[in-house]
């Protein structure tokens, strides 16, 4: 009898760990190779892990609820039909990782854990590499319990971490006593004072309401969208762009287009390709910010933000846009956005964006004011497309005339984006549509 042991798979160079959501097949249940064994949840996405052979599930090695690290085992799987495996999985492959061996990030030191407990006095769960950044950070048991998590059943995640300790700052939560200095010494500098975080007001139910809890999707992006307004200083640029060239235009070559590719042309592989010519004139949008340290992007990886049919938000990544002709682009959006909507979107594919757009047009806004997609540092939103009256230049003067407008909405992070180059850049972008070549061929 032989012995495969199933790993958690590494799904995105930013995710480091999976909840087990649930299990699939029990031990003693038959599998085909490439059947789902068990579904993970990572903050990004939920999936599913297959077998990666025939056989029997010997052996589960985690349970439901745990959070497991990348590469660590969580099945064994007998490869003769009907052999179960009553033998223990080997000590040296633990499936949720102690705190001395758990992979952490390269800026996280290994510590061991010490007073945080793996589970709290109101029965709340730390993960070992929780708990290794509560130690090396200086986070009390009280600070931890007053976070609140993103992940399975609120539990505290390693994003959740970060976000409390950029707002709490680098003091430890308890300072130690400090000898007292003679009258004559100078007074030691104060530690800097934690920063105050803000609770939401209570609400008071009435008759009639209704609770409906926050589903797992919508808790992350709620805290996703807070931790993004805490960490940038929003700033929002406007331009109103006569798009009528590129609109007639689209109108002439769509049926023949679809016909001859097989695939639709709506307004987003155009506003992506004008979106990376942009970049390519001012690519300081397409960076992030580590502390103090700006992180130029070579690559240009552009999100598109997707809404799924239970209302919740998804944004599926273009990777390398500006190595893509608009086939190419039109392709992958259509691929994008139907497998966004059934929810078969791998967490690769949502993951390494430089620079994020979203079209508020789809429901009827003329405009919005978008939030930034961390650790991203400008979003773009595309507003409806209208005809309106609008003044234009004509050899014989000016005249009144219908044309095809649109507001664009460019958010950007002020602290290393300003006024001069959020707005050069959505005026550069809205120059793009409205120039747009009415006789192009494609």
């Amino acid at each position: 009898m032989a012995n495969v042991d199933v790993l958690m798979p590494k799904m995105g160079e930013s995710v480091a760990e999976a909840t087990v959501i649930k299990w699939l097949k029990q031990p003693g249940d038959a599998i085909e190779a490439d059947e789902p064994i068990m579904e993970i949840a990572t903050d990004k996405v939920d999936s599913e892990i297959p077998s990666p052979v025939d056989g029997v599930l010997a052996e589960q090695c985690c349970g439901e609820g745990d959070v497991v690290q990348v590469g660590a085992r969580v099945a064994v799987i007998a490869t003769e039909a009907g052999a179960q495996s009553s033998a223990p999985a080997s000590p040296s492959a633990p499936a949720v990782e102690s705190a001395a061996t758990a992979p952490v990030a390269a800026s996280t030191a290994q510590v061991v854990v010490g007073d945080i407990p793996k589970h709290s006095e109101s029965g709340r769960f730390y993960s070992p590499l929780v708990r290794n950044i509560a130690k090396e950070e200086g986070v009390s048991i009280a600070e931890l319990e007053a976070i609140a998590g993103t992940g399975k059943d609120g539990r505290v995640t390693k994003a959740d971490m970060a976000v409390f300790l950029e707002n709490r700052g680098t003091a430890p939560a308890e300072a130690a006593p400090v000898a007292a200095a003679p009258q004559s010494a100078p007074k030691p500098a104060a530690a800097p004072a934690a920063k105050v975080v803000h609770q939401a007001a209570p609400v008071n139910l009435m008759p009639g309401d209704e609770i409906v809890e926050m589903d797992r999707m919508r808790k992350m992006i709620a805290d996703h969208m807070v931790m993004s307004k805490s960490v940038s200083a929003h700033v929002t640029s406007f331009v109103e762009a006569d798009v009528t060239n590129m609109v007639l235009w689209r109108e002439r070559v769509k049926k023949d287009f679809e016909k001859r590719e097989g695939e639709r042309l709506t307004f987003t592989p155009i506003f992506i390709e004008c979106l990376v010519r942009a970049i390519k004139d001012f690519p300081g949008v397409n960076i992030s910010v580590d502390g103090h340290n700006i992180i130029k992007r070579k690559n240009i990886n552009i999100g598109m933000a997707a809404a799924m049919p239970n209302g919740n938000l998804i944004v599926p990544v273009i990777k390398n846009a500006d190595q893509k002709n608009l086939v190419g682009l039109a392709a992958e959006v259509n691929d994008l956005a139907n497998r966004a909507r059934e929810n078969k979107l791998k967490p690769d594919e949502i993951s390494g964006g430089t620079y994020t757009l979203t079209n508020v047009g789809n429901f009827g806004n003329v405009m919005g004011t978008p939030v930034i997609n961390q650790p991203q540092v400008a979003i773009m939103a595309a507003g409806a497309i209208r005809k309106k009256p609008a003044v234009i230049e004509t050899p014989q003067g000016d005249a009144i005339a219908i044309r095809h407008m649109m507001f664009l909405s460019h958010s950007y992070d002020h602290r290393v984006v300003d006024g001069s180059l959020g707005g050069s850049f959505v005026r550069r972008f809205a120059d793009y549509l409205e120039n747009w070549d009415i006789n192009r061929t494609i």
